[in-house]
Order: C-alpha cells, then sequence, then structure tokens
C-alpha cells in the first residue's frame, strides 16, 4: 500500500529518535539550509526571532572539543576523567550544530516563550534531517550552562545554549516505534465549579 504525503509526514514523526554514534556522509551544505528553513518555521511570538544556529564542521571538531574541555573549568570539583570525555565528545559524528536562544526583553513575551520557540526549531531541524535519511542526538549536558562556552558563542550570561545537535548517517538497524500510546497523556478539561453548580 503507498502511504499519502500526509501519513509519510506523520510516520518521520513517529519514528524520530536519538542515535548515539554516528558516522560520515553528514549532510551538504543544501540539505543543511533545506533543515534550517524547516527550523526557522517554528512559532515565534512577536517574531523576535530567539533562535540562533552554530556550525561545526568535520575539519573544526577537535578545535570545539578543546573548547568544551577548557569550559569545564567554570565548574567546581569536575573530574578530569569528564573535562577528557568532554573534549571527546564532538568526534562522535562529523558534523555538530549549536542551538542558541538569545533573549529579549519584550512586554508581551516572556523569556520561557522564547526558549520554547528555541524548543520547536530543534524539533523541526531533527524532523527535517530525518526525512532526508540523516540520524541526530540532542545533547545538553553541564558544559552548556558555561559562561566561558557562552562568551566564545557571542552569547550573554542569561542567554542559552539550548542543545548540541550531533548529525550523520548511522548504518545500526533502528528498532520501529511502537510505543505511541496517548493513555496517560490526555485528558477533557472540566470546568469543576460550573459541575458544583448544577
Amino acid at each position: 500500500m503507498t502511504l499519502s504525503s500526509v501519513d509519510l509526514i506523520h510516520e518521520n514523526m513517529l519514528q524520530r529518535q536519538s542515535v548515539g554514534l554516528l558516522a560520515d556522509p553528514a549532510p551538504n551544505k543544501q540539505q543543511l539550509d533545506r533543515a534550517f528553513q524547516a527550523a526557522l518555521t517554528a512559532p515565534d511570538h512577536h517574531r523576535l526571532k530567539p533562535t540562533r544556529f552554530v556550525i561545526v564542521s568535520e575539519e573544526k571538531r577537535q578545535e570545539f572539543g578543546h573548547l568544551l574541555s577548557q569550559s569545564m573549568a567554570d565548574f567546581e570539583d569536575i573530574d578530569p576523567a569528564q573535562v577528557e570525555r568532554v573534549r571527546a565528545h564532538p568526534l562522535r559524528a562529523p558534523l555538530l550544530v549549536l542551538a542558541l536562544t538569545e533573549l529579549t526583553d519584550h512586554p508581551k513575551v516572556p523569556h520561557y516563550e522564547q526558549i520554547l520557540s528555541t524548543g520547536a526549531a530543534v524539533q523541526n531541524f531533527l524532523l527535517s534531517l530525518q526525512s532526508q535519511g540523516f540520524s541526530t542526538i540532542w545533547r545538553t549536558g553541564a558544559v552548556v550552562e558555561s559562561n566561558t562556552l557562552k562568551k566564545a558563542l557571542g552569547l550573554q550570561v542569561r542567554d542559552y545554549i539550548s542543545g548540541i545537535i550531533y548529525i550523520g548517517t548511522t548504518d545500526k538497524a533502528l528498532q520501529h516505534r511502537t510505543d505511541h500510546s496517548v493513555e496517560g497523556h490526555i485528558s477533557i478539561w472540566q470546568n469543576d465549579t460550573d459541575l458544583e453548580a448544577k
């Protein structure tokens, strides 16, 4: 049976999953631009454009890993082994993209809405890449709270590194996901005051 375009879109969403170790190929510029275009359709109250992306290319991964390890110095009592693990993290995929949230003070758009906007943008980005045949994982960890790292990325202390997205291809057979029951996650609102009045 041939799936309709609507079915294909839903199947892509239902089968989205994170993959930890990724290899070449990574998306080319055209494929990546397509994913960024999808990302930037995310809801954005008053069009403040809080989301920014930074690409870490394959050639820059070790340099970025060094920055990550330096940034861990912002935290007390860090295990040196953890610092080395963080240094090696960028080598887990051929391409990394950082999702940043630059906050704007606005009377009608609280900061949390701007953070949620970036979250929606990242989800669109992941789904677009998956539809093009790539795998991803969205990571954070303590290092994204580092002011050293924020400064290196041109952010203010109050801004957010909302994720480090690892991108590539997997040859691992991914198990078909079936755990999509809505049971326990959906309810119908009742106005208890009105019910009592009756």
